[in-house]
């Protein structure tokens, strides 16, 4: 149990921690809006999650299968919606961060995200056929393997968005903050591109 354990917790890590729309578009508002007000994105992030997590241990992967086209479908309206979420990332005033001019993404925001993210639902559908925890109920399996999984994305996710806020004193200079915007919306957008053509 504890080897399968292990390459849950390994596997999870570096599916969900490695540089995608949600965790990018998390250290962007960390850098942009801090830690207190990157939160409720970061909350809106994890529910989307909860919501890719449940749909792919009941089998959206099946109905994708059924209809490609809804997958199709679902594969370019979360990229357009991440698409949004750079542009909002890079066109956010350079003033002070901390004026109500300034608009955090919301957790709405990042639920949307979340739910139409390509790389989520990637993900889950490789833990779940490779990865699930072996228990001798099924239910407990899938339900077990959900709750590390949605631990180990909460970890992640804190980690980016703090990460992101490290690198907020550099967003007080005009220049540097239109620069570093630009490249997290270009990351997030090159992330999306090739999640697509993968």
């Amino acid at each position: 149990m504890f080897d399968a354990l292990l390459a849950l917790c390994i596997t999870t890590g570096l599916l969900l921690g490695t540089p995608g729309p949600a965790t990018l578009s998390l250290a962007a508002t960390g850098a942009t809006f801090g830690i207190k007000r990157g939160a409720p994105f970061l909350i809106g992030i994890l529910t989307g999650l909860l919501f890719v997590i449940i749909g792919a241990s009941l089998g959206v992967l099946s109905l994708f299968e059924w209809y490609p086209s809804l997958r199709t479908a679902m594969q370019w309206l979360g990229a357009g919606y991440i698409v949004y979420i750079a542009y909002r990332v890079a066109t956010a005033p350079v003033i002070d961060t901390n004026s109500e001019e300034a608009v955090a993404p919301s957790a709405l925001d990042g639920f949307i995200l979340n739910l139409l993210n390509p790389k989520a639902y990637a993900a889950f559908f490789a833990i779940f056929s490779q990865f699930t925890l072996p228990y001798s109920s099924a239910s407990v399996s899938f339900l077990v393997t959900a709750l590390v999984c949605l631990g180990i994305a909460t970890l992640v996710d804190m980690i980016w968005l703090g990460a992101g806020s490290w690198l907020r004193p550099l967003f007080a200079h005009p220049t540097y903050a239109k620069r570093l915007r630009y490249f997290f919306a270009l990351l997030m957008v090159l992330s999306v591109g090739y999640t697509l053509a993968s």
